[in-house]
This record gives C-alpha cells, sequence and structure tokens, in this order.
C-alpha cells in the first residue's frame, strides 16, 4: 500500500508558542494582517496581548463575526470581507469554528463564485489557487483544524465541507495556554472530539501505519488528560498533553478520515444544533461498540489505550467498549444520551436520512453502515442504553 502524507509548513507546539506570531508575520513581510477570532475571545487578555504585539509590525483588520456552526452565509460574509480589505496575511484565532473560516476566507478570496460553489458534495467549481498565507492558533484542544484540508459549514439539516491541500496552514501555533480559559464543559466536548478524531482515524479503512502511530499516541495523551482537564483547568500538565494530542489526532485523521461518529454527529448539529464535539461524545459508545465486530483487533488495541483497568488478558465484547466509553463520556459530565438534548423518538428517521448523505465519511468505516444499521444506533443513543441485553434482538448490531 502507498501513501501520502502533507502538513502544515511549520508546525510549532509548546506553552507560550503563540508568542512567535510576531516573528511568523516579520518573516511573511506582511503589511495588512485580517485576525479573525470571537468576540469571547477578543475580551481575553491573553487574546488582547498578542494583538497589541502583531500590530507592532503591520495593520490588523480583527474581525469577529463568526458562528459556533457556521453557516454559508457567515462563511460568504467573511470571504467578501477579505476581499474588499486587500489583506497580505489571514490569521485564524480560536476554536476549529474560527480556523475553519480562516482557511476558507483565505482560499476563497482568491476565487470567484460563493462559497456554495466549492462544497464537496454539491459545488460545482474547482479551487485552482493558494490564496493568502494563514496562520491558524487554536485555542481549544480539540478540532484538529490548524492541520487539515478541510472547512465544515452547516446547511439546512447537514453539513457539507470544503476541501483541498491549498487550505493547509502554513504555520499553525499550538499553544496549550490559550486552552486554559477554557470552560469545563467546553473542555470536555472538544477533548472527546479529539479522541473521537484518534479513534475513528485508528479504525478507518484508509488507516496506514503513520496514521496509525499518530492516533495511538493521541489516545494514550487524551485519555490520561482529559479529566483531569475538565476537572482542574489550572493543570498545565493535562493541558499540555490534551493540546499535543489533539494535534496528533488531527494529523492522523487528517489522512486517514473519521468515520460512522461524524456522520451521525452531522445531522445532529445541523436539525438540533448540538455543539459539534458533544454530538460525536453522545454517538461514540453506541457507534464503536456496534461496529466492534468487524474490526476486533484493533478494537482489543483502543481498550487497552482507554481503559485504566486493562489487563493482557481481557477479551473485550461489545457490552465492555460500550461500558467503557459510556464511562469516558460521564467522567467529563456530558449526556449519553439523545433523550437529554431533546431529540424525539420521531425525529430519528430524518436523522437516518440526512446521516445516509454522508457518503464521504462511511465509506471509511470498516463495517459498512446500511440505513437499517444507522437507525438502530441513533435508538441506542436515544435510549442511552448501558448493555446490550436491554436492546431488542432487531436492534442488534452485526
Amino acid at each position: 500500500m502507498s501513501y501520502a502524507l502533507r502538513f502544515p509548513s511549520v508546525s510549532e507546539i509548546g506553552w507560550g508558542v503563540a508568542q512567535s506570531l510576531k516573528e511568523h508575520l516579520l518573516k511573511m513581510e506582511a503589511k495588512e494582517i485580517l485576525l479573525i477570532s470571537d468576540e469571547i475571545l477578543l475580551e481575553l487578555e491573553s487574546v488582547k496581548d498578542i494583538i497589541k504585539n502583531i500590530m507592532t509590525v503591520a495593520r490588523v483588520h480583527v474581525y469577529s463575526d463568526v458562528e459556533a456552526e457556521p453557516t454559508l452565509e457567515c462563511a460568504e460574509r467573511l470571504v467578501n470581507y477579505t476581499k474588499e480589505k486587500n489583506v497580505d496575511v489571514v490569521i485564524g484565532l480560536g476554536g476549529g469554528s474560527v480556523l475553519d473560516l480562516a482557511k476558507l476566507a483565505a482560499v476563497l478570496s482568491a476565487h470567484e463564485g460563493s462559497v456554495r460553489d466549492y462544497l464537496n458534495l454539491t459545488g460545482d467549481k474547482e479551487i485552482l489557487a493558494r490564496g493568502l498565507p494563514k496562520i491558524l492558533v487554536p485555542t481549544t484542544s480539540g478540532t484538529g483544524s490548524e492541520v487539515t484540508n478541510i472547512s465544515v459549514l452547516a446547511l439546512p439539516g447537514t453539513k457539507d465541507v470544503v476541501a483541498h491541500d491549498y487550505l493547509i496552514a502554513d504555520v499553525a501555533l499550538v499553544d496549550p495556554a490559550l486552552t486554559v480559559s477554557v470552560p469545563p464543559r467546553l473542555t470536555a466536548a472538544t477533548g472527546v472530539d479529539a479522541l473521537t478524531h484518534a479513534v475513528e482515524a485508528f479504525l478507518s479503512v484508509q488507516a496506514n501505519s503513520v496514521t496509525d502511530g499518530l492516533a495511538q499516541k493521541a489516545m494514550q495523551l487524551i485519555s490520561s488528560s482529559l479529566k483531569q482537564a475538565v476537572d482542574n483547568g489550572d493543570n498545565k500538565e493535562a493541558r499540555r498533553d490534551l493540546s499535543e494530542g489533539s494535534y496528533l489526532a488531527g494529523l492522523s485523521f487528517f489522512h486517514a478520515g473519521v468515520a460512522g461518529v461524524h456522520a451521525l454527529a452531522y445531522p445532529l448539529g445541523s436539525k438540533f444544533h448540538i455543539p459539534h464535539g458533544e454530538s460525536n461524545a453522545v454517538l461514540l459508545p453506541y457507534v464503536l461498540s456496534y461496529i466492534s465486530k468487524s474490526c476486533p483487533d484493533k478494537m482489543q488495541q483502543v481498550a487497552a489505550l482507554l481503559d485504566p483497568s486493562y489487563h493482557p488478558t481481557k477479551r473485550y465484547e461489545r457490552d465492555d467498549y460500550l461500558v467503557l466509553l459510556r464511562q469516558i463520556i460521564e467522567d467529563v459530565n456530558l449526556p449519553t444520551s439523545l433523550k437529554e438534548y431533546g431529540v424525539r423518538e420521531e425525529d430519528l428517521e430524518a436523522l437516518t436520512a440526512d446521516a445516509c448523505k454522508q457518503t464521504r465519511l462511511l465509506a471509511r468505516s470498516p463495517l459498512p453502515l446500511t440505513k437499517e444499521d444507522i437507525y438502530r444506533i441513533y435508538e441506542m443513543a436515544f435510549d442511552g442504553i448501558r448493555s446490550y441485553e436491554s436492546v431488542p434482538l432487531s436492534k442488534e448490531g452485526k
């Protein structure tokens, strides 16, 4: 098997690396900078200090008209703004949505047409120009957007992406110091998002030896630090490990892809506005335990990395994976059933129909998920089952 690997031109990971932003801008000889962030982050002293620092080398245009689950309209406004300002460099400083928007602004500002024209599922235009240099600075540990070539946008009932290698960052600065102010629930949601990236990349049919190594290290770092970071946001070691784990998980899923969990999570975000990380979290135990028989050896390896009571002699079954993964979600105080988000049983058919449209993601699942499979998984997540013994025979996975 052959495979290609793509990375940001420069990555810096570690406490305080965001301070090197000015140095990178000097190397780029930037005169006009577009900095994209959100209103809450712009009130933080650490972010104010970053902006003051880069204002000493160039004029800074600050843009904060962003959304947690960016829509096409949100992206269109930003791309048009970028074209109007005639900037040299785009900086994305924020969570995954901000970084995704920054990538779109940098690349699509060099193209004609609307953002819709470049969507993966329905667009009819190709990305041909590299666009503006982009520096991505994540302030959460979870999305991995700083190392991928995709931007996710919310559409009515579902999500779609713009994907091209020109969206890869020129510089990625992963500074765990910027994540200390992230509140516990968001820390939990983004952390589980990163864990989902690692696990799904490891199980993906597109995985290779490099992505496996990245994913395994990411699982180890995230599983050992997530609860500590949620319980005590000032824990520097936990924040550092979580940031590095998220970065490695991002590299892994960028190359191997994510699959069933994300495919079923996308409709939850669009229809019920459940944050992306929480959408993944509430589905993770049910999707992975359901598909576990299709990839038994790799699921055993996942358990070895995630289960603090793991013993080499133990052989895991679907119930064991369900219990283990539910416990991880419960330990960081996130919901484990769709009922808790106000989803109704009569909503499951529409969710299933929208999830089936995510063919790009579903193609990577080690178990090909049929419409019936997807509906059964939603049923289990709706009920928040704790054991397969409680599932009627018609709901059992293969």
